[in-house]
């Protein structure tokens, strides 16, 4: 190829790409200083579908009309979750700093696999800063991931590796001198089943035990597993403790079952993603006392602490158990003592070779408003949960059908006279038309047989109003129901 002939991506005229850039963050901050006018959530139409199954584009289309395709086809039908009243999953509500941070980052262009640079000084802080903010203790290790599945993925890698009584990364789980067991209480997250499917342990190496009215785990209940467990010849490894349950934000008990832990020889995890941030929260830090004397936490910056998506964190107290369960130096990524391979490499703590610099957001954001901030802001939403329970409680037409121990609300719409089924129907049919409506997209959820209504609030920008708003429609919508039906 003849120099004449080499190509680039980079623009042909900087002048138009860079008055392109300055008008999509004109109107990326005019969406977001109007997402309380728009709609909650809005389905794609039939024509934004067939948009999307035209054919691998062969040649070039200028910068300005695929800007214009996004604008038209894509930003006005997103999931929502930067609305004031988005309650579905749990995830948080993003922010301007963030996103701002995410193009830096993106133009920045580092890999954070390693390196000798200042975003992996920025990526080791981030990671030193979420560990202290759960407690746990200097030279505890961490490292980020892409959210909470694979966060805990790389903690319960750990955990195995270290209960194991072999070298698994030498020989395989196939050498296992006993079969392991892992257990949770029947709320826990539906990710751990999966890590370890991943792990190469099976869905039988989890053991759900049951909770009680509160939705924590039985701490009788665990020790009676593992007693049974070790009796029969099997090899109890870990406990995973929720700090906040996906259905209704319950806590374990995680003083009690890091004392089982401690007592029984098995590795002490929490699974934080919804709630380990609560312990930056003055009101509410009470409810996650004990996490600061696990083996491992995972969390998401991207819920509370309103990361744009996305970003996780994997901390484990023995960094070096951490580091010997990843570490890997094929002679193409040698360290050094100088040059860019002259400090430690953070893909040695995780499954990623190549990550990107998510920890700028945190870092930014953190910066900016300071880690009280965010305390003041899970207290706010918690607040926000009881008032919508109190409310609840208050109105006869409707059932609060769990206690609410942080910010996840679960409800339903009494019906007169109604079993089960008809209740799922009925309530199913008010929460899809006040999805459809655009006004909130709160989910649903089973509570021990029971269909129920789901809030879960974690959200900056909600304001009380706004619950008042989703309790109003769903009364309307089911008058509206049972007079159709009468």
């Amino acid at each position: 190829m003849k120099p004449a002939d080499e190509i680039t991506l980079d623009p042909d005229d900087w002048t138009q790409a860079r008055a392109l850039a300055h008008r999509a963050v004109d109107e990326a901050i005019a969406h977001l200083a109007a997402v309380r006018e728009r709609p909650a959530w809005r389905e794609p139409p039939p024509e934004v579908h067939r948009a999307f199954d035209q054919p691998l584009p062969q040649g070039p289309t200028p910068l300005a009309e695929v800007y214009r395709e996004f604008s038209e086809r894509v930003r006005p039908f997103p999931m929502g979750n930067i609305h004031p009243r988005f309650w579905a999953w749990f995830m948080g509500a993003g922010s301007f700093t963030g996103a701002l941070a995410d193009f830096l980052a993106a133009v920045d262009g580092s890999n954070l696999g390693g390196g000798h640079t200042a975003p992996a000084l920025v990526d080791r802080q981030v990671v030193r800063w979420l560990r202290e903010a759960v407690g746990l203790p200097d030279g505890a290790s961490g490292t980020l991931t892409n959210g909470g599945s694979a966060a805990n993925l790389v903690a319960l890698t750990v955990a195995r590796n270290a209960k194991a009584g072999l070298d698994v990364r030498a020989v395989g789980v196939t050498a296992l001198p006993k079969p392991l067991r892992f257990y949770a209480s029947d709320q826990v997250h539906s990710c751990h089943q999966k890590a370890l499917e991943v792990l190469g342990l099976g869905r039988q190496a989890l053991r759900l035990v049951a909770t009680d009215a509160a939705q924590r785990i039985d701490l009788a209940a665990l020790q009676a597993a593992v007693d049974e467990d070790r009796a029969a010849g099997l090899q109890p490894a870990a406990v995973i403790a929720s700090a906040g349950t996906v259905n209704t934000g319950a806590v374990d008990d995680l003083r009690g079952v890091g004392e089982l832990c401690r007592r029984e020889g098995l590795w002490f995890h929490v699974d934080g993603c919804i709630g380990a941030l609560l312990r930056i929260a003055p009101a509410h830090r009470h409810l996650v006392e004990g996490i600061e004397a696990a083996d491992s936490v995972a969390l998401d910056p991207h819920k509370w602490l309103h990361a744009p998506f996305d970003v996780g964190c994997a901390l484990v107290r023995d960094a070096h158990l951490h580091h010997a369960s990843f570490a890997l130096h094929p002679e193409y990524l040698e360290e050094h003592p100088r040059g860019i391979a002259g400090a430690p490499h953070l893909f040695d703590y995780g499954i990623e070779l190549s990550r990107s610099f998510r920890a700028l957001k945190v870092w930014m954001m953190l910066k900016e408003h300071g880690i009280e901030t965010f305390g003041r802001l899970i207290d706010q939403n918690i607040a926000q949960a009881k008032t919508l329970a109190r409310r609840i409680e208050a109105e006869p037409r409707l059932e609060l059908m769990a206690p609410v121990a942080t910010n996840i609300v679960c409800f339903r719409h009494r019906l007169s006279g109604a079993d089960e089924a008809a209740h799922k129907r009925f309530n199913t049919e008010i929460l899809l038309r006040i999805q459809e409506s655009g006004l909130a997209v709160p989910t649903d959820t089973t509570l021990g047989g029971r269909h129920a209504l789901r809030v879960a609030i974690a959200n900056h920008r909600t304001r009380s109003a706004d619950l008042d708003m989703l309790v109003d429609a769903v009364l309307q919508h089911g008058a509206l129901l049972q007079n159709a039906a009468a």
